[in-house]
C-alpha cells in the first residue's frame, strides 16, 4: 500500500497532530520515525513554511535514501 498521499494530507491539514497520527499508526514507514517536535518549533519558527515542505516531501520519501526531510531512522 501506498500511503505517501496519507501521510502528505496528514502532516499538510494537521502538522503535528498529523506527524504523531503517522508515528503511531500503519502509515509510519518501516525503520522510519516522523519528526513530531520539529512539526511544532519550525513551523512556528517558519511561519508554517517547514510543514508545507515536510508535508511535500512525502510525496519524495524514499526508504533508500539516507536522509529524508520531515523523518529520522530508527
Amino acid at each position: 500500500m501506498d500511503n505517501k498521499l496519507p501521510r502528505f494530507l496528514l502532516t499538510f491539514f494537521l502538522g503535528f497532530i498529523g506527524s504523531f497520527i503517522i508515528n503511531h499508526t500503519g502509515l509510519k514507514p518501516d525503520g522510519w520515525k516522523s519528526r513530531t517536535c520539529a512539526y511544532v518549533f519550525l513551523s512556528l519558527v517558519t511561519f508554517g513554511f517547514y510543514g508545507l515542505v515536510a508535508s511535500i516531501c512525502n510525496f519524495t520519501f524514499d526508504e533508500a535514501k539516507e536522509r529524508n526531510i520531515g523523518y529520522f531512522q530508527e
